[in-house]
Formats: structure tokens, sequence, C-alpha cells
């Protein structure tokens, strides 16, 4: 997904025979000092980094992040997962069940009402 890599961080890991894409974050200088956290969004960034919407300013203004300092930049976060604890779950699913009930009655396809397969913007 990343076009650009600003910071050399892109990776393969051999496990078992099977290579992974990863980021690392020990290649901004800076991570080391930011909380679980903000790793995770610090990944997220290197991950979808673009050049446009993502750049290396937001990767280097997150990498350099002050908690005691007024938030002067704004970062896009784009989840590849989104993770419910049950109580919010089962409401969720009720809503896509509803979702694909409506669109059959409306003459749509219900198997479009795929949480696995949403567009990517």
């Amino acid at each position: 997904m990343s076009i650009v890599d600003s910071f050399g961080s892109k990776g393969k890991l051999n496990v078992a025979g099977t290579e992974y894409e990863i980021f690392r974050l020990n290649s901004v200088e800076g991570a080391e000092n930011l909380p679980f956290s903000l790793k995770v969004l610090l990944e997220n960034l290197l991950r979808t980094e673009d050049g446009a919407n993502i750049t290396a300013d937001h990767v280097r203004a997150l990498a350099g992040w002050d908690p005691s300092a007024e938030p002067d930049t704004e970062i896009q976060f784009t989840p590849a997962r989104v993770i419910m604890q049950d109580f919010t779950g089962v409401p969720c699913v009720v809503d896509l069940a509803t979702m694909r009930e409506a669109v059959k009655e409306l003459g749509g396809d219900p198997k479009r009402v795929n949480p696995w397969h949403l567009p990517r913007w």
C-alpha cells in the first residue's frame, strides 16, 4: 500500500517460509520514546505514506510528540482492522443484518453490505 518510503522503514520478515511486509519503527528518530498507542499510529503512517495525504512531515511530527505541547499537526489514521468489544460488536452485527434486509427490500443485492469487502478510499 505504501507508495513512499521516506525513512527506509519497509522491510521483509520471513516466518516459516512465509514472507511478510513490515515497517520498522526504529528507522524513525524519536520512535523509541513514544508510548505504545502512538507507536501503533506511527506504524500506520509508515505503512500508508503516499507523499500527499500522509507525508514524511506527518511522520516526523508524530515522532517528535511532546505530551505537554499544544497539538499543531493533524495526522490521518487509516486503520486496517477495527476490533470491537462484545458489547459494541453485537449491535454492529445487528445493524449490518438490518442494512442487508433494507437493501434487499429496495431491490438491491444484500451481499454488497459486507464489512470484509468495503471500499478503501
